[in-house]
């Protein structure tokens, strides 16, 4: 760091001091703001001075020199301790804390806002959707927080009116997943009431001077604040602070990022403008009655409300109440009950409206869907933005409160950075001059001790029947606090006359005395309000407003049991908060007010001293090899300026710390080098191993899936041989991929054998028929659905006396002259057919297929051959795909065959085209050597007479008794008789 900022900026960590005195170090801080350094180190805690000016050092390229840094590598910034929280919670998958803690407009909500963008910045380096949706939401809900739960005061013009923990979850790989809001006591008081020179909350100025003329309408708003009681008290509303009609709109667009539909969001300003015409409500007496003065406000109240104008008018006059029989009644209220329960509703309008605005963000940005065993470790970073330590004019029940919370936050400071650290300087055995600091555990018990504590006596007073006024517990608290050294009043200190009789006390906190003003105290901690305002809103016709009163649903006469006090429900909420962040590692950002004039240029001393007084240690380094640290100190020449701890190394002087540091920065480039090798060189082998040891399971285990197929393989089809189908129903076990193409074959080879075992069984004499439907099969390749291929084929039909009973003996007779004649082997097939003559003209005629000629018979001129051709001349055959008989026999002289074949008695609806077809392409296959080309048609067949191209196509005539041919004009139709 020294070599990064120069000497002029002074010591850019506190603990680099020559001597830890206050005066170096106010003179160090004033050094560092003057010249611009607001941010400086003490250790690992961060103190930051309120620049009250915009300065260049928050772009991109300053989070790329912080991603990944140490501490030390760069000038002090809020982005290295941001850093730092998110490595240790990646790294080490500890849940870490921010804790951003000062006075009001020492700079913490701004602190929040640029710690929050930092880490949106490093994560999510992928850009997944999902995380930048998680992101998105989390950096809008500061947006619209700050305009629901900020306000302008004396001391900052954008003052958090309330706390807020928020937690962010991050997966294993360090991206947000989610998060969790928490808030703490809204300032809701400020609702009704402010200070003079402050402001109402944000959202009220945002929406008046931002909202669209069409809104306002509706709302029944006019744009000037100084037309509402509630927006004109206190600062002068003609000015627009922080740009009113701006922040409307990013309010807008933010709440629409989140998540909240149209109609949320249009109940949100209904409420806030419910709240501003209350305000404007105004009550008079008519000598018994309590009245309202104007009668329009009633309704556009309840109008907004989503209520009955006559429901919201009794609410406002009347009080509800059950007697102790039973009896429900109305009670009438006067002026000042009247007032007190419009302004009580209104905050509690605005308190529940804020509430239910954090519980809908949570909603959205909770993590859904967590599985620790499936995700990994969820870990966490919270970020502590709070209400800092104040002291106004006039300091009441809030101020108390906030106060307290601020105790409870430096006690935790101080048990965690302050006393851990010289208790350690005690455990490890160093001789050490003790720091004094202020340890406030003595302010906290006076505040939170049960039954003698502030809240308790406070309590106890709400609790006491009877009229028990503020000045009466003011007494109670002088009586049992009277003692205690950090407790005054006037009563106690009658020379004080800085504080009132019977109205001041005064608390010795650990940033100053503080004068509280008890009157209020009792009210604002029993915070009442009357029951009937709870229903009038659960019976609100609007969801929304419905949803943020469950309580309303009670009858007057339930008996419930006490609520807690709003100081009770608020120390619990405080020591629930502690107790979370004590259990995660912290890091602290410490802001400093530098002056009460917001000015860029003043830094006042008194000021800054009072708010640095209890800041300031030694740094410590942390070694573990003394023997080692003993050779490099003596060689240095440092014996005198160190002190050995058991396991630490403790250095006086920042001299000696800051050659040692020069020393280590010299060397850890070659330890580094020294380091990677070594370690590269261990991961190659261990890489290595892995890859050996992968290739021999490897090995192994595709052996083992080799011989686990050829086992199951033969476990499958041990048996095959015995039964009926030979193993055919047999499920074959899915091969590995080495095994795919043996699988094949293997498959193959079994078919072989099965096909085999079948045909040993054939008889010789059925091997011709056998081979012929094999043929047939082959050649119709699936595309006629019905070829006859589950009957006897008997080939010779017109010799045969069963199908022929007529004509059979002629036949055979004349086939017995032309086998002499022709000298064939063989009849292939015959049967009758129906087929064109010479002139087209269609004929009953006989077809017989020898091994060697093709021919054309006369049945009634005694089986006169009409037509003779060689059996070489064909060369292709064709059928449909349905059912019809038609047969297309094509030859070299292009005078093709075309005949329907006619089936005789045997059987009348036998198909008999597989049969011609088998019989030719057996025959052309086994005698020939020669395939012949059958060409399946769906929709017609092409043919040639005489050499001239003929198309034949198929359709089904009713009234048709046979089958017939009909010229068509491309050529012939094939009638069929309709089935």
């Amino acid at each position: 760091m020294a070599e990064l900022e120069g000497l002029e900026y002074g010591k850019s960590d506190f603990v680099l001091l020559d001597e830890v005195t206050m005066e170096q170090f106010m003179e160090n801080l004033r050094l560092r703001f003057e010249k611009g350094r607001i941010y400086t180190f003490i250790g690992e805690v961060v103190v930051s001075v309120n620049p009250y000016r915009q300065l260049d050092i928050y772009g991109k390229e300053v989070i790329e020199d912080y991603r990944g840094r140490e501490l030390y590598e760069n000038p002090p910034h809020l982005y290295a301790v941001a850093d730092a929280a998110y490595k240790a919670m990646k790294r080490r998958a500890k849940d870490t804390c921010i804790v951003i803690s000062g006075e009001s407009g020492a700079g913490k909500t701004e602190a929040s806002k640029y710690i929050m963008q930092y880490i949106a910045a490093i994560t999510n380096p992928s850009q997944r959707a999902e995380v930048e949706s998680v992101k998105n939401v989390l950096l809008k809900s500061n947006c619209v927080l700050e305009a629901f739960g900020n306000a302008k005061t004396n001391r900052n013009d954008n003052s958090s009116r309330f706390g807020k923990y928020m937690d962010i979850n991050f997966n294993f790989n360090g991206d947000p997943t989610g998060g969790h809001i928490n808030n703490y006591l809204l300032e809701k008081s400020r609702v009704v009431q402010q200070q003079e020179g402050e402001r109402n909350f944000h959202s009220f100025y945002q929406v008046l001077r931002g909202g669209s003329d069409e809104l306002l309408k509706s709302l029944y708003l006019q744009r000037d604040p100084a037309q509402y009681a509630y927006t004109s008290q206190g600062a002068s509303v003609t000015l627009a602070s922080n740009n009113d009609s701006l922040c409307h709109k990013a309010v807008m667009a933010a709440l629409k990022v989140i998540g909240f539909t149209a109609e949320e969001i249009i109940s949100i300003y209904k409420i806030l403008s419910t709240i501003l015409h209350l305000g404007n409500l105004q009550f008079t007496s008519d000598g018994e009655h309590v009245i309202l003065v104007g009668e329009d406000t009633v309704k556009h109240i309840s109008e907004l409300t989503s209520t009955e104008p006559e429901n919201a008018r009794k609410t406002l006059l009347y009080r509800t109440v059950a007697t102790g029989g039973g009896e429900v009644i109305e009670k009438g209220h006067n002026e000042q009950e009247a007032s007190y329960g419009r302004d009580a509703f209104a905050k509690a309008l605005y308190e529940r409206l804020f509430a239910w605005i954090v519980g809908r963000i949570n909603s959205v940005i909770e993590v859904k869907d967590y599985n620790p065993a499936l995700h990994g470790k969820n870990t966490v970073i919270g970020v502590l933005d709070i209400y800092g330590f104040e002291i106004f004019d006039n300091n009441s029940f809030e101020q108390f409160c906030i106060n307290y919370c601020n105790e409870k936050l430096q006690q935790l400071f101080i048990e965690l950075i302050l006393r851990q650290e010289q208790d350690e300087y005690q455990r490890e055995g160093i001789t050490w001059q003790h720091i004094e600091y202020f340890n406030n555990q003595i302010i906290v018990d006076l505040v939170e001790q049960p039954h003698k504590g502030i809240i308790s006596i406070l309590d106890e007073a709400c609790l006491t029947a009877g009229k028990v006024t503020d000045t009466v517990c003011l007494d109670s608290m002088n009586k049992k606090l009277g003692q205690h050294p950090h407790y005054t009043s006037r009563k106690l200190c009658p020379a004080d006359k800085t504080m009132e009789f019977n109205r001041d006390f005064r608390i010795r906190h650990y940033a100053g005395d503080v004068t509280y003003s008890v009157e209020g105290f009792l009210d604002k901690n029993k915070d009442p309000l009357f029951q009937d305002f709870k229903r009038l809103m659960y019976n609100s016709s609007d969801p929304v407003l419905k949803e943020m009163w469950p309580d309303g649903k009670m009858s007057i006469t339930e008996v419930t049991k006490r609520p807690l006090t709003a100081a009770t429900l608020f120390k619990n909420s405080i020591i629930a908060l502690v107790d979370k962040l004590a259990c995660k590692e912290p890091y602290y950002v410490r802001c400093i007010k530098p002056n009460e004039v917001k000015s860029p240029m003043l830094f006042n001393d008194g000021r800054c001293q009072h708010q640095v007084a209890y800041l300031g240690l030694l740094e410590n380094v942390r070694v573990s090899d003394q023997e080692a640290v003993e050779a490099i100190v003596n060689q240095h020449g440092f014996e005198d300026d160190v002190a050995y701890g058991h396991t630490k190394l403790f250095v006086r002087t920042p001299r000696t710390l800051f050659t040692l540091e020069q020393e280590r920065a010299a060397l850890i480039p070659i330890l580094v080098l020294f380091l990677q090798k070594v370690w590269r060189g261990a991961l190659a082998r261990m890489r290595c191993r892995k890859i050996r040891a992968i290739y021999t399971i490897m090995a192994y285990y595709k052996c083992y899936k080799v011989k686990a197929h050829f086992w199951e393989v033969e476990r499958c089809f041990a048996n095959v041989r015995n039964m009926a189908d030979y193993g055919k129903s047999v499920e074959w076990p899915k091969p590995p991929a080495a095994l795919v193409q043996f699988h094949r074959i293997t498959q193959h080879l079994y078919r072989r054998w099965w096909a085999r075992q079948l045909i040993k069984n054939i008889p010789p004499s059925d091997m011709a028929e056998v081979r012929a439907k094999v043929a047939a099969l082959s050649a119709l390749s699936g595309e006629r659905v019905d070829w006859g291929y589950s009957r006897a084929w008997e080939r010779d039909y017109l010799a045969s006396a069963k199908d022929s009973p007529l004509t059979s003996t002629n036949f055979v007779r004349i086939t017995k002259e032309l086998k002499n004649k022709d000298q064939y082997s063989q009849v292939l097939f015959s049967c009758s057919v129906r087929m064109l003559n010479w002139f087209n003209n269609t004929k009953d005629r006989a077809l017989l297929i020898t091994d060697k000629h093709i021919y054309r018979l006369e049945p009634k001129k005694h089986f006169k051959v009409q037509k003779r051709i060689s059996l070489d001349a064909v060369v292709g055959v064709s059928v449909t795909s349905g059912s019809d008989q038609m047969v297309a026999l094509h030859t070299t002289s292009q005078d093709d065959f075309l005949v329907h074949l006619q089936r005789g008695q045997l059987n009348p609806n036998q198909d008999r085209v597989g049969e011609l077809v088998g019989s030719l392409t057996d025959h052309f296959t086994r005698v020939k050597n020669t395939p012949l080309p059958v060409k399946v048609c769906s929709t017609g067949l092409q043919v040639h007479m005489s050499g001239k191209p003929k198309s034949i196509t198929v359709e089904t005539k009713p009234g048709q008794t046979v089958a017939d041919f009909k010229k068509s004009r491309t050529g012939f139709t094939l009638l069929l008789p309709h089935q």
